[in-house]
C-alpha cells in the first residue's frame, strides 16, 4: 500500500555574530553518540532576546508535521502542473504555477542571512525537471537539499544528511526518485560509460532485480538509497531509533506532478 503526497567594539560585534551563528548551526556537534538537542533545547541555549527573535523568524514557516506540509504542497503543485500542461504561453503557464505560493509562507530573508532551520532534508535526482522546492511548494529555507543524478546515497550525501539531522535538527529525511530517470536508464543499459559514470550507477545496478521494468527499478533504487542512509550512518540510525528523525522514500511522476510514498 502506498500513500499519495499530492506532499574593540568591532571585535565584540564579530564575536556576538559568531555566537549567534554557532547557536543556529553547531548546536549538537556532528559526532556519533552526542545527543541531538531538541528545538526547545536549542531555544533554551539562546544567549538573549536577539537570538530568540532570530529563531522565531527562522521557524516562521516550520510546520507541526513536515510530511503533512509536503503532502499539502505537492497537492497544490500537481493541480497547477496538470492545469498548465499544453496550455497558453510560457508566461501564462508560469502564472498558474506561481499561484501555488500565493497563500503560503516565506521566511524573512534577513533571518536566512544568519541561519537556517529546515524542517525536511531531501536527497533527490539532479534532473532539471525535479526541483523539490517546486514539487512541494516550499519557500527558501524550508528544505535542505542534496541532488545528484540517480539520487544515490553516496558518502557525501550521507554526511550531508547527518549534518541536517544532527546539527540543523531536521526531523524528516526524504529520498525522492522520479519517472524516466536517465541515471537509472543508464544503469539498466549495457552502453559503455565513463569511469566516473560507472561509479555513479554502481549502487543503482546493485539494486536491480531480474525482470524489473524501469519504474520498478527506479523505486527499488529509492528504497535501497533510503536503507543505505541508515545502514551507513550511526548518526541517522540513532536518530531514527530514538524517534528524532524519520527516513522515507518516495516517487515523483513527472507527467502528473504527484509524489507517492514508497
Amino acid at each position: 500500500m502506498v500513500d499519495h503526497l499530492s506532499f574593540g567594539h568591532r571585535s565584540d560585534a564579530i564575536t556576538a555574530s559568531m555566537n549567534r551563528r554557532e547557536l543556529l548551526t553547531t548546536s549538537g556537534l556532528l559526532l556519533a553518540g552526542v545527543a541531538v538537542p531538541s528545538l526547545a533545547g536549542r531555544r533554551a541555549l539562546a544567549a538573549g532576546p536577539e537570538d530568540q527573535e532570530l529563531l522565531k523568524s527562522l521557524q516562521a514557516c516550520t510546520p507541526a508535521d513536515s510530511l503533512t506540509r509536503l503532502q499539502d504542497g505537492n497537492r497544490r503543485f500537481a493541480k497547477a502542473w496538470v492545469a498548465a500542461a499544453g496550455k497558453g504561453t510560457p508566461q501564462q503557464r508560469m502564472d498558474r504555477l506561481t499561484a501555488i505560493w500565493r497563500n503560503d509562507c516565506q521566511i524573512d530573508p534577513a533571518a536566512l542571512a544568519q541561519g537556517q532551520t529546515p524542517h525536511a532534508a531531501i536527497l533527490s535526482c539532479a534532473d532539471a525537471r525535479v526541483d523539490p522546492s517546486w514539487i512541494f511548494a516550499c519557500g527558501s529555507g524550508e528544505l535542505f537539499q542534496v541532488r545528484s543524478a540517480g539520487n544515490t546515497a553516496f558518502n557525501d550525501a550521507i554526511a550531508s544528511m547527518e549534518y541536517a539531522v544532527s546539527v540543523l535538527g531536521t526531523s524528516l529525511v526524504l529520498v525522492m526518485g522520479h519517472s524516466a530517470c536517465g541515471a537509472v536508464k543508464a544503469a539498466m543499459a549495457s552502453n559503455p560509460l565513463t569511469p566516473l559514470l560507472e561509479d555513479l550507477v554502481k549502487p543503482i545496478r546493485a539494486s536491480i532485480k531480474p525482470g524489473e521494468g524501469l519504474e520498478a527499478v527506479i523505486k527499488g533504487n529509492v528504497r535501497a538509497a533510503a536503507a543505505t542512509l541508515v545502514a551507513k550512518s550511526e548518526v541517522l540510525r540513532s536518530a531514527v531509533a530514538s524517534g528524532k528523525a524519520t527516513v522515507r522514500g518516495c516517487y515523483f511522476d513527472i507527467g502528473s506532478g504527484v509524489v507517492t510514498l514508497l
